[in-house]
C-alpha cells in the first residue's frame, strides 16, 4: 500500500511540475513585410554588385532565420550540407539550377555541423525559377547555380536548436 500511495505521489508531482498555468509569451515581435516591401528589400540588394543577402529575421536567439537572398552570378560553388537545419527557398524572380541529393566527396567540416565539398557523387538536377518552392531537409546534399542576372529568392533556415 505504501508503494502505491508513493508512485501516486510521484505521478502528481509530476503532472504538476509540467503543467503550465497558461501558454508561453512570444519569443520575438512578430513580422510582417507586405509583398511591396519584399520587392523593395529585393531591389535595393539587387542594385549593389554580387551576391548578396538581407535578414528580415536574423537567427541569433532562434531557431529559424529568414532572408532575401539576390545572386548576380553564382557557378562552381561548394556543394553543402547542414547537419542541423532545413533549408526553405521561395522564388521571387529568375532562374538558377539546384543539385540535390547525393554524397559529398571529401567533404570539410568549415563549422560544427556545416559540410562543403568542391564535388559530390549522384544527385538530380533541377531547374527551378520564379514562384517555385523548394524543401532541402538537412542532411540533403544542394548547390545553387545562377548564370543570369536577376535570381532573387526567400530563404526560411529552420534550426534543430536556438541559435547564438
Amino acid at each position: 500500500m505504501r508503494s502505491r500511495s508513493l508512485l501516486f505521489g510521484l505521478i502528481l508531482t509530476a503532472i504538476g511540475v509540467s503543467a503550465q498555468s497558461g501558454p508561453i509569451s512570444p519569443a520575438r515581435p512578430f513580422v510582417v513585410k507586405t509583398k511591396k516591401q519584399v520587392a523593395d528589400i529585393t531591389k535595393e540588394i539587387a542594385a549593389q554588385d554580387g551576391n548578396k543577402n538581407k535578414d528580415i529575421v536574423g537567427a541569433s536567439g532562434s531557431q529559424m532565420r529568414v532572408a532575401i537572398f539576390h545572386d548576380d552570378l553564382r557557378e562552381n560553388d561548394n556543394f553543402e550540407v547542414h547537419d542541423g537545419s532545413d533549408d526553405i527557398y521561395y522564388i521571387l524572380d529568375g532562374k538558377a539550377t539546384l543539385m540535390l541529393g547525393g554524397t559529398l566527396i571529401s567533404p570539410s567540416e568549415i563549422s560544427p555541423g556545416e559540410w562543403r565539398s568542391k564535388a559530390a557523387d549522384g544527385g538530380q538536377k533541377i531547374e527551378i525559377g520564379k514562384g517555385d518552392l523548394i524543401v532541402v531537409p538537412r542532411g540533403t546534399v544542394h548547390q545553387r547555380t545562377v548564370t543570369g542576372k536577376g535570381f532573387s529568392m526567400i530563404l526560411i533556415k529552420v534550426f534543430e536548436g536556438r541559435q547564438q
